[in-house]
Protein backbone atom coordinates (compact mmCIF):
# COMPACT_ATOMS: atom_id res chain seq x y z
CA UNK A 1 0.00 0.00 0.00
CA UNK A 2 2.91 2.48 1.16
CA UNK A 3 4.95 3.53 -2.50
CA UNK A 4 8.15 4.48 -0.60
CA UNK A 5 7.99 0.79 1.10
CA UNK A 6 8.38 -0.98 -2.76
CA UNK A 7 11.60 -1.42 -4.41
CA UNK A 8 11.93 0.16 -7.55
CA UNK A 9 11.77 -2.36 -9.52
CA UNK A 10 8.51 -3.71 -7.79
CA UNK A 11 7.02 0.13 -8.29
CA UNK A 12 8.00 -0.16 -11.85
CA UNK A 13 6.43 -3.69 -12.42
CA UNK A 14 3.09 -2.58 -10.40
CA UNK A 15 2.58 0.58 -13.13
CA UNK A 16 3.61 -1.24 -16.08
CA UNK A 17 1.14 -4.18 -14.96
CA UNK A 18 -1.67 -1.75 -13.99
CA UNK A 19 -2.01 1.06 -15.55
CA UNK A 20 -4.89 2.55 -13.80
CA UNK A 21 -3.14 2.35 -10.36
CA UNK A 22 -4.32 5.16 -8.37
CA UNK A 23 -1.97 6.98 -6.50
CA UNK A 24 -3.04 9.04 -3.11
CA UNK A 25 -0.67 11.62 -1.63
CA UNK A 26 -2.09 12.76 1.60
CA UNK A 27 -1.45 16.50 3.20
CA UNK A 28 -1.97 18.05 6.58
CA UNK A 29 -0.70 20.94 8.40
CA UNK A 30 1.07 21.51 11.16
CA UNK A 31 -1.69 23.86 12.89
CA UNK A 32 -3.25 25.13 16.28
CA UNK A 33 -6.66 22.90 17.14
CA UNK A 34 -7.18 24.83 20.29
CA UNK A 35 -6.78 23.31 23.72
CA UNK A 36 -8.14 19.92 23.15
CA UNK A 37 -6.72 18.79 19.52
CA UNK A 38 -3.01 18.03 18.68
CA UNK A 39 -1.31 20.22 15.70
CA UNK A 40 -1.36 17.15 13.79
CA UNK A 41 -5.32 16.86 13.49
CA UNK A 42 -5.57 17.88 9.51
CA UNK A 43 -2.98 15.37 9.03
CA UNK A 44 -4.61 12.67 10.91
CA UNK A 45 -7.92 12.76 8.95
CA UNK A 46 -6.19 13.00 5.56
CA UNK A 47 -4.10 10.47 6.98
CA UNK A 48 -6.59 7.84 7.57
CA UNK A 49 -9.32 8.82 5.04
CA UNK A 50 -6.20 7.88 2.17
CA UNK A 51 -5.23 4.65 4.26
CA UNK A 52 -8.79 3.43 4.01
CA UNK A 53 -8.88 4.26 0.39
CA UNK A 54 -6.01 2.98 -0.35
CA UNK A 55 -6.58 -0.71 1.23
CA UNK A 56 -10.13 -0.25 -1.28
CA UNK A 57 -8.70 0.35 -3.75
CA UNK A 58 -5.49 -1.38 -3.93
CA UNK A 59 -3.77 2.04 -4.37
CA UNK A 60 -0.63 3.13 -3.73
CA UNK A 61 -0.13 5.75 -0.92
CA UNK A 62 2.33 8.50 -1.05
CA UNK A 63 4.14 9.56 2.23
CA UNK A 64 2.56 12.51 3.71
CA UNK A 65 2.93 16.04 3.78
CA UNK A 66 2.28 17.71 7.14
CA UNK A 67 3.07 21.75 6.23
CA UNK A 68 0.62 23.79 4.19
CA UNK A 69 -0.59 27.31 4.52
CA UNK A 70 -2.35 28.39 7.64
CA UNK A 71 -3.67 31.64 7.29
CA UNK A 72 -6.04 32.62 10.47
CA UNK A 73 -4.42 30.32 12.27
CA UNK A 74 -0.36 31.65 11.41
CA UNK A 75 0.13 33.59 14.65
CA UNK A 76 -1.09 30.86 17.61
CA UNK A 77 1.84 28.96 19.00
CA UNK A 78 2.99 25.90 17.15
CA UNK A 79 1.07 26.53 13.71
CA UNK A 80 3.93 26.26 10.92
CA UNK A 81 2.41 27.64 7.70
CA UNK A 82 4.69 28.37 3.90
CA UNK A 83 4.44 30.74 1.91
CA UNK A 84 2.21 30.59 -1.35
CA UNK A 85 4.93 29.58 -4.11
CA UNK A 86 7.11 27.43 -1.74
CA UNK A 87 3.79 25.11 -0.90
CA UNK A 88 2.52 25.83 -4.71
CA UNK A 89 5.87 24.30 -5.68
CA UNK A 90 6.44 21.46 -4.13
CA UNK A 91 3.28 19.55 -4.80
CA UNK A 92 4.22 20.88 -8.53
CA UNK A 93 7.12 19.41 -8.80
CA UNK A 94 6.05 16.20 -6.78
CA UNK A 95 3.09 15.97 -9.33
CA UNK A 96 5.57 16.30 -11.79
CA UNK A 97 7.25 13.52 -10.60
CA UNK A 98 4.47 11.27 -10.29
CA UNK A 99 3.85 11.68 -14.05
CA UNK A 100 7.64 11.44 -14.99
CA UNK A 101 6.87 7.36 -13.62
CA UNK A 102 3.60 7.22 -15.73
CA UNK A 103 1.65 7.65 -12.92
CA UNK A 104 -2.14 8.50 -14.61
CA UNK A 105 -4.49 8.43 -11.58
CA UNK A 106 -3.49 10.83 -8.83
CA UNK A 107 -5.87 12.14 -5.74
CA UNK A 108 -4.37 14.96 -3.41
CA UNK A 109 -6.34 14.76 -0.26
CA UNK A 110 -5.95 17.34 1.89
CA UNK A 111 -7.30 17.66 5.46
CA UNK A 112 -6.45 21.40 5.88
CA UNK A 113 -9.49 23.50 3.63
CA UNK A 114 -7.83 27.10 4.09
CA UNK A 115 -8.83 28.79 1.19
CA UNK A 116 -5.39 29.90 0.05
CA UNK A 117 -3.94 26.44 0.95
CA UNK A 118 -6.16 24.54 -1.64
CA UNK A 119 -5.67 27.56 -4.33
CA UNK A 120 -1.89 26.85 -4.13
CA UNK A 121 -2.97 22.96 -4.99
CA UNK A 122 -5.36 23.56 -7.56
CA UNK A 123 -2.54 25.65 -9.00
CA UNK A 124 0.10 23.39 -8.79
CA UNK A 125 -2.29 21.02 -10.75
CA UNK A 126 -3.19 23.04 -13.61
CA UNK A 127 0.81 23.68 -14.29
CA UNK A 128 1.07 20.03 -14.33
CA UNK A 129 -1.55 19.33 -16.48
CA UNK A 130 -0.39 21.81 -19.20
CA UNK A 131 2.54 19.71 -19.39
CA UNK A 132 1.07 15.65 -18.54
CA UNK A 133 -2.14 13.58 -19.64
CA UNK A 134 -2.53 12.60 -16.54
CA UNK A 135 -6.35 12.30 -14.51
CA UNK A 136 -6.02 14.22 -11.24
CA UNK A 137 -8.76 15.18 -8.79
CA UNK A 138 -7.73 17.56 -5.88
CA UNK A 139 -10.26 18.09 -2.44
CA UNK A 140 -10.41 18.70 1.04
CA UNK A 141 -12.33 15.41 2.97
CA UNK A 142 -14.58 18.61 4.70
CA UNK A 143 -15.98 19.23 1.02
CA UNK A 144 -17.58 15.87 0.81
CA UNK A 145 -18.82 16.40 4.64
CA UNK A 146 -20.01 19.81 4.18
CA UNK A 147 -21.70 18.51 0.61
CA UNK A 148 -23.44 15.25 2.20
CA UNK A 149 -23.99 15.99 6.23
CA UNK A 150 -23.99 20.03 6.48
CA UNK A 151 -27.65 19.65 7.61
CA UNK A 152 -26.11 17.77 10.86
CA UNK A 153 -24.48 20.46 12.56
CA UNK A 154 -24.30 24.47 12.03
CA UNK A 155 -22.70 26.12 9.08
CA UNK A 156 -20.46 28.11 11.51
CA UNK A 157 -19.02 25.18 12.65
CA UNK A 158 -15.61 24.43 11.21
CA UNK A 159 -12.12 24.74 12.92
CA UNK A 160 -11.64 22.56 15.92
CA UNK A 161 -15.67 22.39 16.38
CA UNK A 162 -18.09 19.24 16.73
CA UNK A 163 -17.11 17.46 13.23
CA UNK A 164 -12.97 17.76 13.98
CA UNK A 165 -13.32 17.32 17.15
CA UNK A 166 -15.25 14.12 16.82
CA UNK A 167 -13.52 12.96 13.87
CA UNK A 168 -10.13 13.04 16.10
CA UNK A 169 -11.84 11.15 19.21
CA UNK A 170 -12.75 8.62 16.32
CA UNK A 171 -9.12 7.97 14.56
CA UNK A 172 -6.89 9.03 17.55
CA UNK A 173 -9.00 9.53 20.89
CA UNK A 174 -5.97 9.91 23.37
CA UNK A 175 -4.71 12.93 21.62
CA UNK A 176 -8.26 14.34 22.67
CA UNK A 177 -7.24 16.69 25.69
CA UNK A 178 -10.74 17.63 27.48
CA UNK A 179 -14.03 18.92 25.49
CA UNK A 180 -13.17 22.24 23.98
CA UNK A 181 -15.09 25.06 24.52
CA UNK A 182 -17.69 26.68 22.18
CA UNK A 183 -16.63 29.47 19.96
CA UNK A 184 -18.75 31.63 17.23
CA UNK A 185 -16.21 34.07 15.69
CA UNK A 186 -17.17 37.14 13.98
CA UNK A 187 -15.08 38.04 11.19
CA UNK A 188 -15.56 41.33 9.53
CA UNK A 189 -16.28 41.21 6.14
CA UNK A 190 -14.26 41.33 3.13
CA UNK A 191 -11.23 42.04 5.55
CA UNK A 192 -7.78 40.86 5.23
CA UNK A 193 -6.51 40.95 9.17
CA UNK A 194 -2.97 41.32 10.27
CA UNK A 195 -3.93 39.53 13.48
CA UNK A 196 -6.81 36.76 12.58
CA UNK A 197 -6.61 35.45 15.82
CA UNK A 198 -7.90 38.58 18.12
CA UNK A 199 -11.53 37.01 16.30
CA UNK A 200 -11.12 33.89 17.91
CA UNK A 201 -8.96 33.90 20.31
CA UNK A 202 -9.95 30.00 21.66
CA UNK A 203 -8.36 28.73 18.24
CA UNK A 204 -12.31 26.95 17.87
CA UNK A 205 -14.53 27.76 15.63
CA UNK A 206 -17.68 26.00 16.32
CA UNK A 207 -19.08 23.59 19.19
CA UNK A 208 -16.89 20.65 20.16
CA UNK A 209 -18.66 20.11 23.47
CA UNK A 210 -21.25 18.17 21.26
CA UNK A 211 -18.96 15.85 19.97
CA UNK A 212 -18.39 12.06 19.75
CA UNK A 213 -16.48 9.30 18.18
CA UNK A 214 -19.87 7.65 17.07
CA UNK A 215 -20.08 10.53 14.83
CA UNK A 216 -16.65 10.74 14.00
CA UNK A 217 -16.70 7.62 12.46
CA UNK A 218 -20.17 8.00 10.66
CA UNK A 219 -18.51 11.01 8.98
CA UNK A 220 -15.46 9.03 8.55
CA UNK A 221 -17.07 6.84 6.47
CA UNK A 222 -19.13 9.30 4.48
CA UNK A 223 -15.71 10.50 3.08
CA UNK A 224 -14.64 6.82 2.50
CA UNK A 225 -17.39 5.86 0.59
CA UNK A 226 -18.22 8.92 -1.24
CA UNK A 227 -14.39 9.22 -2.15
CA UNK A 228 -14.16 5.48 -3.37
CA UNK A 229 -17.22 6.16 -5.99
CA UNK A 230 -15.78 9.88 -7.26
CA UNK A 231 -11.96 8.18 -7.53
CA UNK A 232 -13.62 4.97 -9.44
CA UNK A 233 -15.58 7.03 -11.81
CA UNK A 234 -11.91 9.10 -12.68
CA UNK A 235 -10.45 5.79 -13.15
CA UNK A 236 -13.08 5.16 -15.41
CA UNK A 237 -13.14 8.06 -17.48
CA UNK A 238 -11.93 8.93 -21.17
CA UNK A 239 -10.49 11.81 -19.65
Amino acid sequence: MYLDDLTTFEFGERLSSNRDTVVILPIGVVEEHGAHLPLSTDSLQSEYIAEALATELDALLMPPIRYGICNSTRNFPGTISLSFNTFRALIQEILEELCRHNVSNIVILSGHAGRIHMAALRVAADRVLEKFNVKMMILSDYDIIYKYAGKEFPEWDGHAGSVETSRIMAIRPELVKGRGERSKPNFPQYRILRHPEKCFPSGVMGDPTTASAEKGEKWNKLVVDELKKLILDMVASEE
